[in-house]
């Protein structure tokens, strides 16, 4: 249904903000630019989303939500949900996981290494 799109009292959006039909945008919500919200999308109040977010269609945003910036929302968010990442997960894994990411390359040799010597290990103790 191409319903109105509602953006509530105490709303701060930057530019470039794209809000699609039948959207609902809660009181005192902030969106930095190029955040881009897809149809029947219900915003809950107080929430700040970073710049571009991106969030799919027919979804809710739970009151109280922060969105770090250039996250992808492709599930219901909780009130007072705290995600970053594409797709969107808990702030407090996605900065553990981006520590861990430049790590993987050195983790997969040494993880090869370990498996030979076990291996080797294996044999003498057969």
């Amino acid at each position: 249904v191409m319903g109105s799109t509602i953006i509530r009292r105490g709303v701060k959006l930057d530019n470039l903000i794209q809000v699609a039909h039948n959207c609902e945008i809660g009181k005192n919500t902030v969106m930095a630019a190029q955040v881009g919200i897809a149809g029947s999308t219900k915003i809950g109040e107080g929430c700040v989303l970073g710049g571009q977010v991106g969030i799919g269609g027919h979804i809710t945003i739970g009151n109280q939500s922060q969105i770090g910036a250039q996250s992808g929302i492709i599930s219901n968010t909780p009130e007072g949900s705290e995600v970053m990442g594409s797709p969107a997960y808990q702030i407090k894994n996605y900065f553990k996981s981006s520590i861990i990411i430049p790590k993987l390359p050195d983790m997969y040799r040494q993880i090869n290494v370990l498996e030979k010597e076990i291996k080797e290990l294996k044999k003498q103790l057969s």
